[in-house]
């Protein structure tokens, strides 16, 4: 079997390794971006204020990999913050840009906050990007731009309204890296992930993602709601394959990249689905779990109907094989969470 191109640039980077900043580190993707590139003998600088991230997160990468501390210099602190956003990019070579603030509803209930991270803190985090001359700048964008475009699967050219203030600043996020890209030369990438999920993943809370939240109620015995009738569906993507979507986004000529790529895996399942999905794989190792079934309640206000991603651009320009269909991810999603039951909320 060929090498695939992501193969392949990990290769080159182990032996040509570049200074990498990743805002974020702390977070569920950030810092599965660290231990790929922390595997792969890079440098990285991580910036998080721990709004998302946590200290478990890196004290989890950083116990896989106890000799990695000379390679890895972390600061703590805010994009929100200009002086901090100059200080973390000196010297860089390429930028992760995975620092925002989530969730649909919780953007609805509180927009303020959101527009002063996803959208202040972004344009500092490109205007330190100037100044400090990095050349390429790839940054998380999210399917939630695409509002209420009906069509299936999602392209990168058919964006409808958005639906929430959290798709605004997504869709503001977007437009200010074109510009940077077309007015000053900034190598800039955009990525719209599609319902990343995975090892890590932040499970309590209000607004917790509805993977890691499904499998720590699970685990308590607490219900798992569905909001409408369960038929919505999403394109799930395992955090392994958002990873090889960075790196290959970060490596690839200039003349090579698009301004926006989706990164999911082409794929649909319904919330019901997904449900038992889960249940049946923790029930591998937590029989008492195997009789469980959802709870549904109210549509949500701001909620897609379906979601579905057209990997074609991604894949056509960078090379970009999903490693992980949505069984294999939740099966290690779920065999990590089982590992780690202090993760969970009692």
């Amino acid at each position: 079997m060929a090498e695939t191109r992501y193969a392949a640039v990990c290769d080159r980077l182990v032996n040509e390794p570049r200074r990498w900043l990743v805002t974020g580190v702390a977070g569920f993707i950030g810092s599965a971006l660290l231990e790929r590139l922390l595997d792969l003998g890079q440098t990285v600088v991580g910036l998080d204020n721990f709004s998302n991230g946590s200290q478990d997160n890196l004290d989890d990468v950083l116990a896989i990999h106890p000799d990695a501390r000379l390679q890895f210099e972390f600061h703590e602190g805010d994009i929100r913050d200009p002086a901090t956003c100059a200080r973390v990019c000196q010297d860089v070579d390429v930028i992760l840009h995975q620092a925002a603030i989530g969730s649909v509803p919780r953007s609805i209930a509180d927009p303020a906050p959101y527009h002063a991270t996803n959208v202040t803190g972004f344009l500092n985090m490109l205007l330190a990007a100037r100044a400090a001359g990095v050349r390429r700048f790839v940054y998380a964008s999210s399917s939630s731009v695409y509002g209420d475009h009906p069509g299936l699967p999602k392209h990168e050219d058919q964006l409808g309204k958005p639906l929430s203030p959290y798709a605004a600043t997504k869709r503001m996020n977007e437009l200010y890296g074109q510009v940077f890209a077309d007015v000053y030369d900034l190598e800039v990438v955009g990525l719209r992930y599609f319902n990343v999920f995975g090892r890590r993943q932040d499970p309590n809370g209000l607004y917790a993602a509805v993977i890691p939240r499904w499998i720590g109620n699970l685990m308590h015995g607490r219900p798992c709601v569905i909001f409408g009738d369960g038929s919505n569906s999403r394109d799930f993507c395992y955090v392994d394959n958002a990873v090889q979507a960075n790196l290959l986004a970060a490596t690839a000529p200039a003349t090579a990249c698009a301004p926006v790529y989706n990164v999911g895996c082409n794929g649909r399942t319904e919330l019901t689905q997904l449900f038992t999905i889960i249940r049946d794989n923790l029930a591998r190792v937590r029989p008492d779990v195997a009789g469980a079934q959802p709870v549904f309640e109210a549509p949500r206000t701001g909620d897609i109907p379906h979601s579905q991603a057209s990997i074609e651009r991604l894949a056509t320009d960078l090379g970009y094989r999903p490693s992980h269909e949505i069984a294999a991810g939740l099966a290690e999603t779920v065999a990590w969470f089982a590992a780690h039951p202090e993760r969970m909320a009692s």
